[in-house]
């Protein structure tokens, strides 16, 4: 039987963040948490591209191009979808989450997704440093895997 084991070594990975700018202290604070911990798992600096859009509804279509651009061996989305007083939340949440997913799904580039999604800035502040870190480790992981396969 053959198993592949997880692998987090991002050395020769080439690795694409898309970055909503809504809710830009907690994306920022995401990208930040990111790619410190690409850094820290071996993925070059010069190997990291990161891209802004307006907001979480954008990201999909740019993470869509660069996955096609087939520079990039995993993309990570990156921002804040925090709920306010409209229905607005529940549209945001719920396609830019099946966007995300359809990137991957449609091109077999993984794409790990750090878009929070929460009640309020205290729950997105509280969570942005570590699902940033994750993500980077999902983009990693799943290069590796997909690479291993």
């Amino acid at each position: 039987m053959r198993e592949i084991e997880k692998n987090l070594d991002g050395t020769g990975l080439q690795i694409g963040l898309v970055l909503s700018r809504f809710n830009s202290d907690i994306g920022d604070g995401l990208l930040s948490a990111c790619t410190a911990e690409l850094l820290k798992i071996g993925v070059s600096d010069d190997a990291i591209t990161v891209v802004t859009v307006p907001g979480a509804l954008e990201v999909p279509l740019v993470l869509q191009h660069m996955a096609i651009s087939e520079k990039f061996d995993a993309l990570v989305a990156l921002g804040a979808i925090i709920r306010g007083e409209t229905y607005h939340f529940e549209i945001v949440a719920n396609e830019s989450a099946r966007g995300i997913s359809e990137v991957q799904f449609n091109t077999g580039i993984p794409v790990a997704n750090a878009v929070l999604t929460t009640e309020d800035d205290d729950q997105a502040i509280a969570r942005m440093h570590v699902k940033g870190a994750e993500a980077a480790q999902v983009a990693v992981e799943m290069a590796n895997l997909i690479r291993a396969l």
